[in-house]
This record gives C-alpha cells, sequence and structure tokens, in this order.
C-alpha cells in the first residue's frame, strides 16, 4: 500500500447539503476488507463497517480508531438517559453543516429526521445554516453546535442559558456540548481524507 494521493477528476460531487444517502471517495489508497488483520476488525468494533471506505482506511491505525468508534457509539447510541437521540443527531448535523462536511451532515441529517419527524426543518437547516428558524430549542441546540465549531470557539454562557431556558439539565447539556465536538473533530478529520459523491 503506497500513501499516494488519488484524485477523481470526473467525480459525482453533491452541489449542496443534503438528506440523500451519499459516498465518500479517500485521497489514500484504502486497505482492502480481505486483508484487514484481526486487530483491525477488532478496531473497527463492528466487523460489517469494513465495507465503508472510509473505516477501512482508518483501520490503518486500529487503536485510535477503536477509541474514536466506542465514543461515537456512546454518543449517539447511549440515550437512556440524557439528550433525546433527534437532538444529539440535530447537534451533529449543525456542526457538519457549519464545517462544511457534505456527507457528515447528511449521515446526521437522515439521523434526525428519522427520530424527530421533522425532515422539513432538518432540510432548513441544511439549507440556511446556523440563521435557520427550526424553534427555540432546536434553535438553541444549533447554535450551540455551531457556536462550538468556530474557530476559535464561540460557545460562551449565554448559549447555556439558552439551552437551559430549554429545559435541558446538565447531562442533556452534556450531551449537545460532546455531540457537537465530537464532530467538529470528525468533520476536520473527514474532509482532510478524501470528499463525498452521489
Amino acid at each position: 500500500m503506497t500513501d499516494e494521493v488519488i484524485t477523481y477528476p470526473t467525480l459525482n460531487r453533491p452541489e449542496a447539503f443534503t438528506q440523500d444517502e451519499l459516498g465518500w471517495r479517500p485521497w489514500l489508497e484504502v486497505p482492502d476488507a480481505n486483508d484487514l488483520t484481526e486487530r483491525q476488525h477488532a478496531g473497527l468494533v463492528d466487523r460489517a463497517r469494513a465495507g465503508s471506505d472510509y473505516f477501512r482506511l482508518l483501520a490503518r491505525d486500529p487503536d485510535i480508531l477503536g477509541a474514536r468508534t466506542r465514543t461515537d457509539k456512546d454518543i449517539f447510541y447511549n440515550t437512556r438517559e440524557g439528550l433525546p437521540r433527534a437532538d444529539r443527531e440535530l447537534a451533529a448535523a449543525a456542526t457538519s453543516r457549519e464545517n462544511g462536511c457534505v456527507f457528515c451532515a447528511s449521515v446526521h441529517a437522515r439521523f434526525a429526521s428519522h427520530h424527530s419527524d421533522r425532515h422539513d426543518d432538518v432540510q432548513r437547516l441544511l439549507d440556511e445554516g446556523s440563521a435557520a428558524e427550526l424553534g427555540p430549542r432546536w434553535n438553541a441546540v444549533v447554535a450551540a453546535a455551531t457556536a462550538l465549531a468556530q474557530t476559535p470557539p464561540r460557545l460562551n454562557s449565554a448559549h447555556i442559558q439558552a439551552l437551559q431556558n430549554e429545559g435541558l439539565d446538565a447531562l442533556e447539556l452534556s450531551d449537545v456540548i460532546h455531540g457537537a465536538a465530537f464532530f467538529n473533530w470528525a468533520n476536520r478529520l473527514m474532509l482532510s481524507l478524501g470528499e463525498p459523491e452521489q
């Protein structure tokens, strides 16, 4: 395997943020699924992820991938307490929209739509960005998530107060911050390794 950069001059790149399912093409050579070691499969956490170019590329460092995947699963799937799944996905979608990660925005927007039954509102976020009017609670989640995505971060006490005004407790506030912070990092990683395709 080489580290020669791959380019795709005829790639069908998405022209706008979308809730459609997208593909993703890496700029580096990806290990073949049949060539992954047991350690790399362990890093995937879920063996089905071997079907993804992105996760096979990250499997080049299986220990970091394993930590990344367990963190991701805990943030989004451990919903016995804290923020509802729709709001967690909204925070990730808003962060991805702010960072320009079309692929991640599409994934988390679909999940936010699915878990909230608010497809049109989610699409409004994708179309208009953080200025979209989504109602007080979702506006507060989006404002906090996108403030955290800035460089340097602009999250402040007013964002926290707005979330508290919508009834979020400390655990729910933590879920907004964790979802946004994780995807602030994950977007930058994905954007540096490849690009989406329709």
